[in-house]
């Protein structure tokens, strides 16, 4: 058999965008005949870089109130639970997101994944500290305790901030980011469609 191609899911555990993303992306990559790549990043280092020391939707609040009711709408047009607004926003995803990158080459990264997005949007906890995390881990029958320390090694720190750089590198500014084998970005939750299309070679005529 043809080997499949490839999508790169870039993802940050407090965009809300990410989490609409992380939620349908299987399913739709599945049918399109297209692997997935789930990677996981900070993205308050690149905001840094753009001059932000928050969220944007913080600090532009018209555009905060406007991504919230959004959110609500695709929320319900997905069959997914109601939303829940973290309280600060964005949640701390420092711990997430050292066990997402721990995580890389285990089974349990996307059910870890989609774990700690349903905990913060749709559950109404908490994934800042590392006590919440390892109580995700222990849900999904792993060693959180042990998971925990392995993660805040300084061997794989640096395997965070290298995903961050790479991030930066290629392109990618904000959260979800699609990146074909072919180096295509898309950006948003909207676009994870045609990341899709384009990574199974479906590509709009006059464009290479």
């Amino acid at each position: 058999m043809p080997r499949r191609p490839t999508l790169e899911f870039w993802y940050e555990f407090a965009s809300t965008y990410s989490y609409l993303a992380a939620m349908r992306i299987e399913a739709l990559a599945e049918a399109a005949g297209v692997d997935l790549r789930w990677r996981p990043f900070l993205l308050g280092p690149i905001f840094a870089t753009q001059g932000w020391t928050n969220s944007p939707f913080n600090l532009y609040p018209a555009k905060g109130r406007n991504m919230w009711r959004d959110l609500d709408r695709e929320a319900a047009r997905l069959g997914l639970p109601p939303v829940t607004r973290p309280n600060p926003f964005p949640q701390n995803s420092l711990s997430a997101a050292r066990v997402a990158v721990y995580a890389a080459d285990q089974d349990w990264l996307v059910p870890f994944s989609k774990a700690v997005f349903e905990t913060s949007f749709s559950g109404g906890g908490s994934i800042a500290e590392p006590a919440a995390v390892r109580k995700i881990l222990d849900a999904l029958g792993l060693d959180g305790t042990q998971i925990l320390k392995a993660a805040a090694s300084e061997a794989n720190k640096g395997r965070l901030k290298v995903a961050g750089e790479e991030a930066r590198s290629r392109g990618i500014y904000g959260a979800p980011s699609f990146l074909t084998e072919d180096g295509e970005l898309f950006w948003g939750n909207d676009r994870l469609e045609q990341a899709l299309a384009w990574a199974a070679g479906d590509r709009p005529e006059g464009l290479l």
